[in-house]
């Protein structure tokens, strides 16, 4: 038997609580690999998951945890063989799967990745599925021309999980980095990562009719969309992109199409849930080579399962800031 955090659902109310109890590994689903968790991390989806599901869960009990760091423990795959540091973000684990909120976890052999070189499994989930996010982001606007030199590049949402892991990997990168944030208190914290340029959120936030603004950012990482992002995107230099990897602004877009039509701006939309395997191993190279240690460091803030259903909830108000990291073994 070990720990799980464990959601239940009440058919007859149809509320959900979440509570540290027993499980066994004959309640994991099917797999190939039981991985032993180490670490785990809070991601805006696992607070859906703890709390109301957020049509994410399909079945109940569920054990949440989108993404986990951990050893391999047996393994009925070739690929992997006890011992072996593995790390999982997305393919739905811990929404319709069981996830990483658990000192033990059943996956399919194809949902892991070998933990590269330069990384451990505490520093793996202090990047976790929101800093795989940003280096798919980072990836995506370089892939379409984006250098250092073209001007500042806008980090929206920049002191949330997705947004501290970008800014640090851009400022790492010789990139001039302008952080919007709805929070004053957060500004030493993302000059700290890197960014040069404090952007208030208000000042971003309010819709304009005009389709076209000065032309202002070389690049963007949105992790907001709604209105923020239409806004953004009549602020773009020519030519320029926006990868588009969140919504806490909401999921609507009320833009027009003339910045992508006399511009030529680029909306590239970045998926990490089933991105392929091949682009998986390059991104997290690329963290480990490019997201310094410090910055990493300076991002994290220490939790263990019994923190998470506040945690969940936090997270879904938007008062986590950096990234937590969740010790299934504390």
């Amino acid at each position: 038997m070990f720990n799980a955090l464990v959601v239940e659902k009440d058919e007859d109310s149809g509320k959900t609580s979440a509570a540290v109890t027993q499980v066994g590994l004959n309640d994991l689903p099917d797999g190939d690999v039981v991985v032993a968790v180490e670490y785990s991390t809070v991601n805006y989806k696992d607070g859906l998951c703890i709390g109301p599901g957020g049509g994410l869960v399909r079945t109940y009990p569920h054990v949440p945890g989108i993404d986990f760091a951990g050893t391999v423990e047996t393994s009925e795959d070739e690929r992997y063989k006890p011992g072996d540091k593995v790390v999982l973000t997305g393919w739905r684990v811990g929404e319709v799967h069981w996830g990483g909120y658990a000192q033990k976890a059943r996956v399919k052999a194809d949902w892991l990745v070998p933990l590269p070189n330069g990384l451990d499994t505490r520093m793996a989930m202090a990047v976790g599925t929101a800093g795989f996010t940003a280096m798919l982001a980072v990836m995506a606007l370089e892939d379409h021309g984006l250098k250092p030199g073209q001007g500042p590049v806008l980090v929206t949402g920049a002191a949330g999980g997705v947004g501290s892991v970008a800014t640090a990997i851009l400022s790492n990168l010789g990139y001039e980095v302008a952080g919007v944030t709805g929070r004053p208190e957060t500004e030493d914290y993302l000059r700290g990562l890197g960014a040069t340029q404090i952007v208030a959120r208000d000042e971003i936030n309010e819709t304009t009719k005009r389709p076209l603004e000065k032309e202002m950012w070389s690049g963007c990482v949105d992790a907001v969309g709604g209105a923020m992002l239409a806004r953004v995107l009549g602020q773009m230099k020519y030519g320029a992109s926006v990868s588009a990897v969140g919504l806490a602004g909401g999921a609507g877009l009320p833009a027009t199409v003339i910045p992508f039509l006399l511009r030529g701006v680029n909306l590239l939309g970045i998926d990490s849930v089933m991105q392929p395997y091949e682009n998986r191993l390059r991104a997290w190279e690329r963290i480990a080579s490019d997201l310094p240690a410090d910055k990493l460091e300076a991002m994290i803030h220490p939790a263990t399962l019994g923190d998470l259903p506040q945690l969940g909830g936090d997270i879904l108000k938007g008062q986590v800031k950096g990234r937590v990291v969740v010790d299934v073994n504390g």
